[in-house]
């Protein structure tokens, strides 16, 4: 597994999601997929404290144990759950959720701490200044954000640097093979203020693994346990007919969409890790093999051809 960085923080190409640590699976299994990620050599783990309301990141923390110094744990806050009078970015609840956060994950320190979605409410000053305070603390190694569109991480960066204050290393937001939006202005911004991009539902929520047809989701699939309202977003007939032509294209290739997938993403120079979920170890073991494809020129102008034809 090669590594890439993340500011001071030394990550694996393919990161683990945990949203499905106290909700879809166990600890039982969570403890196994834990250890199946360190055997293929992923150290990168992203959970949430709104994931299973907490229970994802206790879950995460009890199968670290003893392995703390052998991986960097990534966790967000001010999403939801917020307590009374305040707001997802304002100091005070920064403070609070990531004192919370420490406590389920039974850790002194997280290595990447996120806010979840911009909060409109409060000067993005005054989350700087309390992230900054944590990493001053050692409560934090580095910050980042998520959801943010390019004019507000632009002028976050800018505040940073003026008002010298621990800066944004890195944005998640959705992108993948069938979702490029972000790969203009915010691709820009990252490029110019030397942020991370992390790519969230990579794999289009399982339609990029090779187990969605024309006749719709595989059983056991996450897109199986949606309602109709909310595949409608995913399952287009464009997206479809990608994914049928991308099919195509690889039966001359011994490779697979899922590794395609993964690979193209780690292509970008601003993608410092691929971050998916697993409800097994054979998932894990999957997701750690993906990232090994390295995508010729030709090859990715082919790829280009057949996303950007396929809009039409």
């Amino acid at each position: 597994m090669e590594v890439r960085h993340i500011g001071d923080l030394e990550v694996s190409e393919v990161g683990l999601g945990c949203n499905n640590f106290g909700t879809r699976i166990d600890q039982e299994l969570t403890d196994e997929i834990f250890r199946a990620c360190l055997d293929t050599g992923i150290n990168f783990f992203d959970t949430a404290d709104v994931y299973g309301a907490g229970a994802s990141e206790k879950m995460l923390g009890h199968a670290m144990k003893g392995h703390r110094d052998q991986i960097v744990v990534a966790t967000k806050f001010g999403l939801r759950d917020i307590d009374p009078g305040l707001t997802g970015g304002s100091a005070e609840w920064v403070k609070r959720s990531v004192d919370r956060s420490l406590r389920r994950l039974d850790t002194d320190w997280t290595d990447l701490f996120q806010i979840h979605t911009p909060d409109k409410e409060v000067d993005e000053l005054e989350t700087l200044q309390a992230l900054d305070d944590l990493v001053v603390a050692g409560k934090v190694r580095e910050v980042g954000c998520s959801n943010y569109e390019a004019e507000r991480l632009d002028a976050a960066a800018d505040i940073s640097e003026s008002e010298s204050l621990a800066r944004y290393r890195t944005v998640q937001n959705r992108y993948s093979l069938l979702y490029r939006e972000q790969e203009t202005e915010v691709f820009d911004v990252c490029k110019s203020h030397d942020i991370g991009f992390l790519p969230f539902f990579p794999l289009e929520s399982g339609l990029l693994t090779g187990k969605v047809t024309a006749e719709g989701p595989l059983p056991g699939t996450r897109l199986a346990e949606w309602p109709q309202d909310r595949l409608d977003l995913f399952l287009t007939e464009r997206n479809l007919r990608t994914v049928e032509r991308l099919n195509d294209w690889l039966r001359h290739r011994d490779r697979s969409l899922l590794e395609l997938a993964f690979s193209w993403l780690l292509s970008k120079p601003q993608i410092p890790s691929v971050i998916a979920g697993a409800t097994s170890a054979t998932q894990v073991i999957a997701n750690s093999r993906a990232s090994g494809w390295c995508l010729s020129e030709t090859e990715l102008n082919e790829i280009e051809e057949i996303v950007s034809t396929s809009n039409g």
